[in-house]
């Protein structure tokens, strides 16, 4: 199990989206984002993409260095088209103009259509949060084969379709939620077959329905499906997350036939220092929940975003660790590309 410096996998990442044809901004977005996203512990939305996203670049999947188009522009709404760009750079675009408004007039409704994969969406929390504003997202994951199987659904229809929420906490790191609304990422199903390990009991069904451990059918054929966590509560937030990219007028799981990654979202972003609520709401919230007695087994009651940063500063300090499988994809992505790779 190979083990690279943050600089490595970034230099890595930049220098094979430069050689696919990115200009330096774009390449050193993902770059960013992904090596973030390895840092937080989000492993299915870090550098092991990398492979994929040459694919899908070779198929002319996704569009380099895409422009944003402007759908509706009226007052709090903005709907933009992504048009199949690179999903980190057009989003990351997407939600500053979002946060402009937002910080403008308190509020924005943030419609994103079309946009390529984006990533772990809670980069785009915590570059609200650093703003002083809210966001609220619902995206839905459209591409030539779902993976969800719902509550009651022997068979996928729908993608992982992610759900965030970020709260700027004045003073300290926002509150971050960030998660699929499958009991698993897809990504972390590719992780365990790269690396020859079992899923998790009860987050995946074969292909007749059935309990299934093994991750080798889902992530090489696409058979089976990953199950909704929390049984017909996370099924519900899948469809609302389906919903939201439907009102957003994006791809959706029933009209996704392009064999791609595509992402749309829906987002809120607000500045909640306009809804007059007292200044110490949140901190006495956060402050209330985490000062209980701790449960047998844990040593600290934690906030949702708390257990990414602490990861974070380990992996900056130690190195993040990549399975073999993963790193041997990643080389000969990088040689296809014509990208020396780090011995």
């Amino acid at each position: 199990m190979p083990t690279l410096t943050p600089q490595t996998l970034h230099d890595l990442t930049r220098d094979m989206f430069l050689a696919m044809g990115s200009a330096a901004p774009e390449a050193e977005a993902v770059a960013a984002h992904l090596v973030a996203a390895n840092l937080a512990g989000h492993d299915s939305h870090g550098v092991g993409m990398l492979p994929t996203y040459v694919r899908l670049q070779q198929e002319k999947r996704i569009v380099l260095n895409q422009e944003l188009r402007t759908v509706v522009d009226a007052g709090p709404i903005l709907v933009l088209d992504a048009q199949c760009g690179v999903g980190q750079r057009v989003t990351a675009l997407a939600v500053d103009r979002a946060c402009a408004r937002a910080a403008e007039i308190g509020v924005c409704l943030l419609a994103v259509r079309d946009a390529g994969h984006i990533g772990r969406m809670g980069t785009y929390g915590e570059q609200c949060a650093a703003q002083g504003l809210a966001f609220v997202a619902f995206a839905n994951v459209a591409s030539g084969v779902q993976v969800q199987a719902i509550w009651g659904a022997a068979a996928s229809s729908l993608g992982t379709n992610p759900f965030t929420v970020s709260v700027p906490r004045p003073g300290h790191q926002p509150v971050l939620l960030d998660m699929a609304t499958t009991a698993i990422a897809f990504g972390k199903a590719r992780v365990a077959h790269e690396s020859g390990k079992p899923l998790p009991e009860g987050v995946a069904i074969d292909a007749q329905g059935h309990p299934t451990t093994d991750p080798t059918r889902l992530v090489e054929h696409r058979e089976g499906a990953l199950l909704s966590f929390g049984k017909h509560k996370g099924s519900g937030l899948a469809v609302m997350c389906e919903l939201g990219a439907a009102m957003a007028g994006g791809l959706r799981a029933d009209n996704s036939g392009t064999g791609g990654v595509t992402n749309s979202m829906l987002a809120f972003v607000f500045d909640p220092a306009r809804l007059g609520a007292d200044a110490g709401s949140v901190e006495a919230v956060c402050q209330h929940v985490t000062s209980g007695p701790v449960a047998p087994g844990h040593t600290t009651i934690q906030l949702p975003g708390d257990p990414e940063r602490a990861t974070a500063a380990r992996r900056t300090a130690h190195g993040i660790d990549l399975d073999a499988g993963s790193w041997a994809e990643i080389v000969a992505a990088a040689k296809s590309v014509g990208v020396a790779v780090p011995g």
